[in-house]
């Protein structure tokens, strides 16, 4: 078992974001004393690895959370989308080394940025996310949508944002995400989205949960229908929901 302090030595991660990887359910320690000190197992640190690898991914840290928590996580296929992604990064960096040792060797002025292209990493690392996204509820989805007119896409959407202004007066009223009440709105999300979109599962609901707080348009458009707070409020509940 190590500790924090070690952890954050042996990784190069700051004791600060640890922390916060265990306060937003990234990282849990495997043990917590009772003066409150966290200590890591070999498995904490396995993970750790998987999460700083998908940062080079350029995934953000909720995206990392439901990804590992996933029961379709799968490990070797994450590495082999690293390794590719580093080989670009090394060729990148050898193009910069290349140019900036031509200059100074030859005193010339060079007007060819092209060593400063990273359009060929960006690529790779959206379709590495992109593939993420195949899964068979998407598929679904589409399946689904294929009969629906434009009026019928934006009855659905304004029924599904119904429910998080429902949410979000459950919250300014003084709510839990834990009370009963709260955990029935949870139960009416999922039923909605499976009546409407694809079968919801607890493990998608899970993601969806870690989608509406995520930051961008999606957690903009919740708060903006439900009063700030509400898609980090729903994301709570959705948590309790699926870890009971």
């Amino acid at each position: 078992m190590r500790t924090v302090h070690e952890v954050s030595k042996l990784a190069g991660v700051s004791i600060r974001a640890l922390h916060y990887y265990d306060r937003i359910g990234l990282l849990h320690p495997a043990q917590v004393t009772e003066a409150g000190y966290r200590l890591y197992d070999d498995a904490d640190l396995e993970r750790l690895q998987s999460i700083l690898l998908f940062r080079e991914l350029k995934f953000s840290l909720k995206e990392i959370r439901c990804i590992l928590d996933s029961s379709g996580y799968d490990r070797d296929r994450m590495l082999e989308q690293q390794i590719e992604l580093l080989q670009l990064q090394k060729e990148h960096l050898e193009n910069l080394i290349q140019l900036a040792c031509e200059i100074r060797e030859t005193g010339v002025k060079i007007m060819d940025f092209s060593a400063f292209d990273t359009s060929k990493i960006d690529e790779y690392a959206k379709q590495a996310k992109a593939a993420w996204g195949e899964t068979d509820a998407y598929k679904e989805y589409e399946e689904k949508s294929k009969g629906r007119t434009g009026k019928d896409e934006q009855a659905m959407g304004e029924g599904l944002m119904q429910l998080f202004v429902e949410f979000g007066e459950m919250k300014r009223s003084g709510m839990k995400p834990s009370d009963e009440a709260v955990q029935k709105q949870v139960e009416k999300l999922q039923t909605y989205i499976t009546e409407h979109y694809y079968m919801c599962t607890q493990e998608i609901l899970q993601g969806l949960g870690c989608m509406y707080s995520g930051g961008g348009e999606m957690t903009d458009n919740i708060n903006r229908a439900g009063g700030e707070g509400t898609a980090e409020f729903t994301d709570r509940a959705i948590r309790v929901f699926c870890g009971r």
